[in-house]
This record gives structure tokens, sequence and C-alpha cells, in this order.
């Protein structure tokens, strides 16, 4: 059984086996439930959430985040020295001035000034107090790269505590599995990024955590560039040479941050930091279409 929903700007589904349709029913209300209440939380779209508090207030005064969010973004922030800021959760000092659904994007001088704030060293955690604060006025942040993870990898966690072996919880790229589908591995699809309906390559998996960041989510074309939502730190324009990059591993939080930090880094940078990081790997597609798989996998035969 199962249900999707829109949720946190995408779609997010769950599917599960339970013996008890009613009880399975329940629990997969339970996990909306706690998607929504993250979605209240985390959303930089909602003028009332504790991030959007954050963002207004924090280059003035510490801002109490309340653990959970306060953990979240220390994870981020742990992640941004493991991949030298190629995962920067104040990209949104530039991304703010997107609107994709408007096809709007900042002018050069907007960028050139906003970049300046992309830089998680002004984010400041006090761990004692629970507090964030900024260290430069106009930084912003936006968990929209960490916290769909969050939401799979919080999905699982309830589905496991009320007894289920096997489901899966997806939101938008990002993907939890528990256990596997009933006797086989999940089939997942990487989609072809230039093809909404084909797959590249399907990966078999089992109780892990999927996530894939593409060009091809939000997005507008303007002559002949893509502008899309995957921003690269140090210039505050969306990354180039990749059209997707999807990356495994035992924690959708993580995965869901190295799959940006592997598409704004490139291949070759993006492979070897999966390299040194051996409970993940990665499969990345380049802006050629050709496919490159992190060293502990192997291609499919042709």
């Amino acid at each position: 059984m199962g249900d999707a929903r829109p949720l946190m700007g995408t779609e997010v589904s769950i599917c599960l086996w339970h013996e008890n349709i009613e009880t399975g029913e329940q629990i997969v209300e339970q996990v909306f439930t706690e998607a929504e209440r993250i979605d209240r939380l985390m959303s930089t779209y909602k003028e009332d959430s504790r991030i959007s508090e954050i963002n207004r207030l924090a280059a003035q005064q510490p801002v109490v985040a309340g653990d959970e969010l306060f953990n979240l973004i220390r994870r981020a922030i742990e992640i941004s020295v493991l991949t030298l800021g190629a995962f920067d959760i104040t990209y949104e000092s530039v991304g703010q001035h997107y609107d994709f659904r408007s096809r709007q994007r900042p002018d050069a001088e907007t960028v050139e000034a906003e970049r300046q704030l992309i830089n998680f060293r002004f984010v400041e955690l006090d761990q004692a107090a629970g507090t964030v604060s900024f260290r430069e006025e106009g930084v912003r942040i936006n968990l929209g790269g960490i916290a769909k993870g969050y939401v799979v990898e919080r999905g699982v966690s309830i589905l496991r505590s009320r007894g289920v072996q096997n489901g899966i919880v997806t939101a938008g790229g990002d993907s939890r599995l528990l256990g596997d589908r009933r006797g086989q591995p999940w089939m997942v699809g990487i989609r072809n990024p230039r093809a909404d309906d084909e797959v590249a390559i399907s990966v078999p998996l089992e109780d892990e955590a999927i996530s894939t960041s593409g060009d091809y989510e939000r997005y507008f074309i303007e002559g002949e560039v893509r502008y899309h939502h995957i921003i690269e730190p140090s210039t505050g324009e969306p990354a180039g040479g990749v059209h997707s990059a999807s990356v495994f591993g035992p924690d959708a939080v993580i995965t869901d941050a190295l799959s940006t930090a592997v598409f704004v880094m490139g291949v070759d940078q993006g492979l070897r930091l999966i390299s040194t990081l051996p409970d993940y790997e990665s499969i990345v597609i380049d802006d050629q279409g050709r496919i490159f798989y992190s060293d502990g996998l192997e291609p499919p035969a042709r």
C-alpha cells in the first residue's frame, strides 16, 4: 500500500507492506504528518518557519534554532567542510533571486554582489546555547539540499518503529529503502537527464538511501543557457559539466548533500571525494551523456 502527495516543492511518496490494511494506512498517514511538520520548520517559502526566522534575524542576534534544526545545520556545515565548500547552505544568498516558475534569474550585478555572501563560515553555531548567528548582513541559508534526505530518513525510521520490514519513502530525487522488495532487491532507476520517461540505468539496492541531483529538476532555458537550481558556491551561477549525480549509502541526509556536492565538483573531483568515503558510491552522467561510476561499482556488462 502507499500514497503520494505534493509536499516540500516536490512529491513525497510512501510504499510499504503490512498485513493489516488499516494499520498500514495509519503508518502512511503518520509519515506524511512528519513530512509536513519538517516542511513547516525548514521551508524558506513559509514566512513563519524557524529557518525564515533565522534568515531574518541571525545577522543581528543569535537565534535559538531548536535541537532538530540546529543539528541539521551543524551536519550541513560538516559536509561543507568535507566537500571543501561544494555543498553550502548559504547558496540561498543567490538562490533566493531565482524564480523558476516565472523564469526569473538575478542579473550579473546581483550575482556578483550576493556570491560574496556564499560561505558556510559565515554561519556561527553556539552548541551550548543552541543558537545560530550570521557573521555578515545579507547571508541566508536554505536546507533544500539536505532536508528531503532528512524527511525520507525520518519516514523510514517511523516505518521501522511500527514494525514495517519492507518499504520505501521518496521525496523528489531522494529515496530511503527499508529492507528489500520482499525477497528481491529494489530496482531504482536513474533517469535519463534529457528524456523524462527514460531510465538511463537501474541500480539494485536493499536497505539503503539513494539521492540524485539533476539539472532537470527545477530549471528554465533562456537562449542556449539552462538555468537550474544547483548553484556553484564559488561563482553564484548554476553549476555546469554534469547533467546528474547520484549517490547511495546508508544515510539519506548524507546522500542528499553529497549528490549536490558531486554535481558541483564534477566527474573527476566528485568521484575522487566519493572514493574517500567507504560506505558511499556514486554514478555521474556528464553533459555529454556519458556515465561514470565510482571505484566500488562495476559498470553493467554490455
